[in-house]
This record gives C-alpha cells, structure tokens and sequence, in this order.
C-alpha cells in the first residue's frame, strides 16, 4: 500500500516522500518584487518534503496583484531567487516556482505607475475586494488584451520559466487555478473573447496549452507542472460546464508529458462532484492532491489511488518539520494567521519550532 513516506519520481527528480510543500502567498518582498535574504531561510527550514511549491510569482509587472509578492522578470529578483534555490538544494530538498498572472484581481496601486488598469481575457469586473496595508479596496474593471497581448503573455511566461530555471529551481509550476489569468481564460463568466482564445472549449483552453508549449520548448515539459482548480469559486469565478471541460484539458495535458498535474480542491461528501476521484484516472501521470488533507486523509487518498502524492499548505507554514511530525504523529503547531501576508518580517514566517527545538525548550 503507497503512503505518504513512499518515493516518488516527477520528471527527472526523485522525491524523497509523497509530502508536498503547497503555493502560499506570504508577502514578505519588496515592493520590486525582490525576496528577502530570509526566505532563504523559510524554504531551507522545510525540505524535509518531497517537492517545495513555492509561492505564486509574478511573471511581469503587469502580473502583480498583491503587496509585497516576489518577481521573476529583473536580474535583481532572479539573483534573490538564487539564494532560495541555492539554500534549499545544500540542504537536499527540491523546488519549482509556481508562475502566475494575477489578471483582472489586481489593483491598479500594484501596476506600473499606479494607474494601469489590470488586464484580462474580458473587461468583466470580478465581484469582492482585494487586500491593501491601506484595506480592504473594491476590484476593478479590467481591460480586455488584444490578441497581441495575449501572445505577449505566452511569451512572458516562457521567459519566466526560463529565469526561474537561471535562479536554480529544479522546475516551475504553472498557476492556473484559483481565479487567476489562465482560470479566467477557462472560466465561463470570465471569458467573453469572440477571438481563437474565446467561445468554444478548445478556444477557452488556447492560452493555457500555449503557455504549457512555451514552457515546454524553453525548459522542458520534465520540468514543468500544472495547478487547476475547476469550480473552485474563489475570485468570484464559475465555471458552467466544468464537468465535461476539465476532463477535455485533462485529455490534452496527456499529451504534453508533464511532470505532474495538481489540482487544488477539497472533497467533500456533500459535494455534487469529488473531483480527485473523478480526475485522478484521466490523467496519465502524476497527480498532486491538494485541499485541507490532514495525515491520515491524505493517506487514505494515496492508498485508494485518488493522488500520487498530497500537498499540504498551512500545515507546511506552521510546522517546518511536517514529515517527521507525521511519521512520529506528533502535535502540529497552529499557524498565526495575522502575520499570513503581514510586513512583520521572520515573525510567523521563520520561527515556527521544529518538535527538536520545542523539546529542547
């Protein structure tokens, strides 16, 4: 029976366990998207999982969405990349930036001289409000990208990858969940395009494959994995024919040999769709579980061949030393989630104990 502890190859990495460090936005970069030399330190602190996911990275400056979230387009935001990837290989781990473009969910205060307005496949306004250090402020309408653009941004993508792989990482992750450019590509209230990029199936899912061929031919397909997050309504998003579009992309991404497809949702019984069950024997090759798995659910999922492997995300923050928790079932600390996306520096980022260190205190 495969648990959690099993190795695991995605690509042409072997990993040492099937537990998976998730994407967490913690907003500790500068305002050029330059990471501190302390993020260093935060990824170090945790390659005791199989794969660290790193937090989700702008690909330009048209990309950025949130305060003090990192970059990966100036040669100052690859070199503090490099620190990161350089600190967590000394230490035997392994690590793929996640890349993503924040789409219509920026602000204009993120964007180039405060005043652009974000971008978007259509200039359809989400419902919410996005986080400043000023509040809580309203979303915006978006511009729509001309088709131009829309190549542009394939290639954007490409060149992050590529400088992603300059930095060191082993691998990047594309973000396509969550309500983010590529999902409101694929999204049904998000995408009203009358161009090859909107309208029918395989026209809502263009830019996606477009991009994942770009990566590919810059870096590898090996190297190279995918986050979706269908009917995931977080961003305002909806995608109405979710259940037989997930599992055309799914059909199309078998053929890209990837290194893995993780998808980002929480089953639940009472849910109409369970989507790991669902997705989980369409797809070819490895498949990442995530959304609120404990120990012992995810080592259900892997032994009912529902994952390949689980990515935990707030479990990971608060417990540096996770898999030795797990293996040990200890006591997991609880994160604090006032300094999630704080400016508070190591605070709630660096000095969660390992079960070593609380001992010893």
């Amino acid at each position: 029976m495969t648990t959690l502890f099993d190795k695991l190859k995605i690509g042409n990495l072997e990993l040492t366990n099937r537990i998976i460090m998730s994407p967490m936005t913690r907003s500790r970069a500068s305002d050029d998207g330059i990471q501190p030399d302390y993020a260093a330190k935060y990824y170090a602190q945790r390659t005791s999982s199989g794969l660290i996911i790193s937090e989700a990275t702008n690909i330009s400056p048209m990309a950025k969405g949130y305060v003090r979230t990192s970059g990966i387009y100036t040669p100052e935001q690859i070199g503090a990349w490099s620190k990161v990837a350089d600190a967590v290989h000394a230490k035997g781990g392994k690590i793929f930036m996640q890349l993503f473009h924040t789409g219509r969910i920026a602000l204009p205060v993120f964007l180039p001289d405060g005043i652009e307005k974000p971008v978007a496949p259509s200039a359809v306004k989400a419902k919410g409000q996005n986080y400043t250090d000023d509040g809580m402020k309203e979303f915006v309408e978006p511009r729509e990208l001309t088709t131009e653009e829309v190549k542009q941004t394939v290639r954007d993508f490409a060149a992050a990858a590529k400088n992603a792989i300059q930095a060191g990482c082993d691998g990047v992750e594309l973000h396509g969940a969550n309500g983010y450019l590529v999902h409101q590509f694929l999204g049904t209230n998000t995408n009203l395009r009358t161009d090859e990029y909107g309208g029918s199936d395989a026209n809502r899912a263009r830019f996606l494959f477009e991009i994942v061929d770009a990566i590919s031919a810059e870096i590898s397909s090996e190297r190279l994995g995918v986050k979706l997050s269908p009917t995931v309504p977080f961003n305002d998003m909806e995608d109405a024919n979710a259940e037989s579009f997930y599992p055309y992309i799914i059909g199309e991404l078998n053929k890209k040999n990837l290194a893995y497809l993780h998808i980002g949702f929480e089953e639940k019984p009472e849910l109409d769709i369970r989507w790991h069950s669902k997705l989980r024997p369409l797809f070819d090759g490895m498949y990442l579980a995530n959304g609120g798995f404990t120990k012992e659910s995810g080592e259900k999922a892997l032994a009912e061949n529902r994952a390949d492997a689980i990515v935990y995300g707030k479990s990971f923050l608060a417990n540096p030393d996770l898999p030795d928790r797990f293996k040990r079932d200890a006591e997991l600390n609880t994160p604090d989630v006032s300094t999630f996306y704080s400016n508070t520096g190591e605070k709630g980022y660096t000095d969660y104990p390992t079960l070593q260190q609380a001992s010893a205190a």
